[in-house]
């Protein structure tokens, strides 16, 4: 037998029904923000993450799935979303048709890592990217939709946490000192992965998961004490207007984004509950990655939201129940049989018949395994009179139906 890969995952209901659920949810909620959805591929040159997400990261240094194509061009699946948002929005030169560009796509990210809960090797996002705009309000925007569409999911117990990484003019001062704070420290002491980050991408350390680093950290400069006077006025905005918003948040002075894009506001929504893989949703401000990537000096901002630990959170009853079940008890009842079914589905009623034949006792056990409203049952006695017997699954009330009534879309006595 062959199986899956360790890391991919089959999904199957009532576990899909979430997925579904964050999808709809996340079709409803972004449109009322004028956001447009997207669809871009999972395939896209190396390249284009090696350069937007950064070389020293971890996720181009060891967790992509690349390889060489019949040509021996270079490709790697996905490992995230924005940096195909990008290379579309320059490639299709939606700035020139557009100030600002608004834009949420849904679908699979692939990354080499140890799976582990709520996070595969194929893992799925909904992301959202907004672009034009340097305002802080459409920083503030943007987190209070996040905020809006976990709400809709009924996902609250969560904690939204808020920094600022400066401009790259600033950054470079506070990168200096945290380098020199790095430098002081025992590299013994250091994991594996901190010691090439200290050299390589200092900044990335404060993202280390180790309790031995983060205690190390816990003494380190912080970025909020380097950022100029605009970075600050800009973030002092933000906290404005989400505060005007009723939006509770707590600021992390360490809170860092793994990828190398992001400057100014960065934010994280972390939930209780759900093991060391917390955070739920996270992005930040990325007003160099345009023209980084060869298009114009567009700012942008954007977040992700990791739908395998959403739906962690997410709990949840299925509501659209099967409306009628049709059971042929004898062989010439299959005829008439897929005709109503064909019907029940015209008038948008959910019906399933599986054009087998078996006893009425039988066919009422699997209607009730299967959570059927109704049972028709259709027999020679109801063909010979031309009805059909109906089975309220709830109640145990039976009556007796017209055929052709049924066939001319006759259906009120379902209610």
């Amino acid at each position: 037998m062959i199986k899956r890969l360790k890391g991919f995952s089959d999904l199957f209901p009532p576990e899909v029904d979430k997925y579904l659920l964050i999808e709809r949810m996340a079709r409803e909620v972004f449109p009322l923000y004028n956001f447009k959805e997207v669809r871009i591929p999972i395939l896209e040159k190396t390249e284009l993450f090696a350069r937007s997400i950064g070389d020293a990261t971890d996720v181009v240094q060891k967790e992509m799935f690349s390889f060489e194509d019949k040509k021996g061009r270079v490709l790697s699946l996905r490992p995230e979303a924005t940096a195909g948002v990008v290379r579309a929005y320059i490639e299709n030169k939606i700035y020139a048709k557009e100030s600002i560009s608004k834009f949420f796509t849904i679908g699979p990210m692939f990354r080499y890592e140890r799976p582990q809960k709520g996070r595969q090797r194929q893992f799925h996002q909904v992301n959202v990217e907004v672009f034009g705009s340097s305002s802080p309000f459409i920083d503030s925007e943007i987190i209070c939709m996040l905020m809006h569409f976990l709400e809709r999911l009924n996902i609250n117990d969560v904690v939204l946490e808020i920094n600022s990484l400066g401009c790259s003019s600033c950054r470079r001062e506070y990168q200096k000192a945290l380098k020199d704070f790095l430098d002081r420290l025992d590299e013994r002491e250091l994991c594996d992965d901190c010691r090439v980050r200290r050299e390589k991408n200092p900044l990335r350390v404060l993202d280390c998961k180790s309790p031995n680093c983060q205690r190390l950290y816990e003494s380190a400069p912080t970025i909020l004490d380097f950022i100029c006077e605009d970075c600050k006025k800009h973030f002092s905005s933000v906290q404005n207007t989400l505060k005007k918003q009723n939006i509770d948040f707590v600021i992390n002075k360490r809170l860092v984004r793994g990828l190398d894009y992001y400057q100014r506001t960065t934010f994280e929504v972390v939930a209780k509950g759900i093991g060391a893989q917390s955070a739920i949703a996270g992005g930040g401000r990325y007003d160099g990655l345009v023209k980084l990537l060869g298009g114009p000096d567009v700012p942008g901002m954007g977040f992700a939201c990791g739908m395998e630990r959403l739906v962690q959170l997410i709990s949840f009853e299925k509501q659209d129940k099967l409306d009628c079940y049709i059971a042929p008890l004898v062989e010439h009842a299959l005829d008439i049989a897929f005709e109503i079914s064909f019907k029940l589905r015209e008038k948008q009623l959910r019906s399933e018949c599986l054009y087998d034949v078996k006893s009425p006792k039988a066919h009422l056990r699997y209607a009730h395994k299967i959570g059927a409203n109704f049972a028709f049952l259709i027999g020679e006695e109801e063909l010979k009179n031309r009805t059909i017997t109906v089975k309220n699954l709830s109640t145990g009330n039976q009556s007796h139906v017209l055929i052709d009534d049924i066939l001319n879309g006759n259906f009120t006595f379902l209610k």
